[in-house]
């Protein structure tokens, strides 16, 4: 046995965790890596590091995964989840840097069994495959159910030390987090924003309209309430206060409408579809605003897309009584 390195996926949860560990316990030096996009944060991978004790790169994985979104060669998940795509293309991604920096093979938690469209067998041979590093690939907590790499065959790692678990059940996981020490990891379910019925809604209008490739408007996805006009016109509803922070400040994606003497929600328009659109908008701020005790019409500023210094601003007044059930019906999320 002799220095082995080897770069894992950490993405924070129990099953990638347990995987460092056992294959330091197989004799294996272990650093790790973790990708992010708006879709799915890197925060549960830098506590799991720093909780190990190993070295962690963070990846920004956002354009691969737009690309995947929009022309995923495996299809999608229950949603807009790639998952057999995405998987794929971050063990490649991975490879690339172990190439790079001179590791032995490129490891993740994955279990045979446990998710019944993307970890069976055929699956995961279809990820090995695809990932250009077959061979170079090792699943340490189902390793002995698969055949056996080549740093395994040369004696780099202890294949005695690896493990054969398989399926759904995770009492084999959670009395190794135990004996390893390992004491904090998130819910296996949830993690990625891309798994979420409603989100994929959203993602899905925002593709087939002003399409991904802004990159603020995808991540913006993560807060307020989404309408689509008869006109095309896309509009982004501020919920809370916090929401209509953010959005008053988005003035180099979109037009912004925002009440002015009386509290209500900010509106982020991206493209404006129809001139008569901006009128449609401010009376739906008009609407979804704190108005009952008003005197007059609500007022409200259009700060247009671009607009620096105030240039361009205007104040329109919709035209009382203010309905908002005409709006639900635009509704996306």
């Amino acid at each position: 046995m002799s220095g082995a390195r080897g770069l894992s996926l950490l993405s924070g949860g129990l099953d990638s965790q347990l995987a460092v560990r056992v294959l330091q316990r197989a004799g294996a030096e272990m650093e790790a890596v973790c990708f992010e996009t708006p879709f799915f944060s890197s925060a549960a991978a830098r506590k799991a590091a720093a909780a190990l004790g190993v070295p962690l790169t963070v990846v920004d994985f956002t354009d691969d995964e737009i690309a995947l979104v929009e022309n995923p060669p495996h299809g999608f998940g229950g949603a807009m989840n790639p998952c057999i795509d995405c998987h794929t293309t971050m063990i490649r991604r991975a490879g690339e840097i172990m190439a790079e920096r001179g590791f032995d093979f490129v490891s993740t938690g994955e279990v045979m069994g446990q998710r019944p469209m993307s970890q069976n067998k055929q699956a995961l041979g279809v990820v090995e495959k695809g990932s250009g590093l077959k061979g170079r690939l090792i699943r340490p907590l189902s390793a002995l159910l698969l055949d056996p790499t080549i740093p395994e065959q040369e004696g780099l790692v202890d294949r005695s030390k690896l493990l054969d678990i398989h399926g759904r059940c995770r009492e084999r996981q959670i009395a190794l987090a135990a004996e390893f020490g390992i004491v904090e990891y998130p819910s296996p379910a949830g993690g990625c924003k891309l798994t979420e019925e409603g989100y994929g809604r959203k993602l899905k209008d925002l593709m087939n309209h002003e399409g991904l490739r802004t990159r603020r408007l995808v991540e913006l996805l993560n807060l307020a309430r989404r309408f689509r006009l008869p006109s095309g016109t896309g509009v982004i509803l501020g919920r809370d206060k916090g929401e209509n922070t953010v959005l008053r400040g988005e003035t180099a994606v979109g037009t912004v409408l925002a009440p002015v003497n009386c509290p209500g929600p900010t509106a982020l328009v991206p493209e404006m579809k129809s001139p008569g659109d901006v009128a449609l908008v401010a009376e739906m701020v008009a609407a979804y605003s704190k108005c009952d005790r008003l005197e007059g019409d609500v007022k409200v500023k259009v700060v247009p897309k671009g607009a620096q210094d105030g240039a361009g601003e205007e104040t329109v007044s919709p035209a009382r009584p203010y309905d908002r059930t005409k709006f639900m019906e635009w509704q996306i999320c």
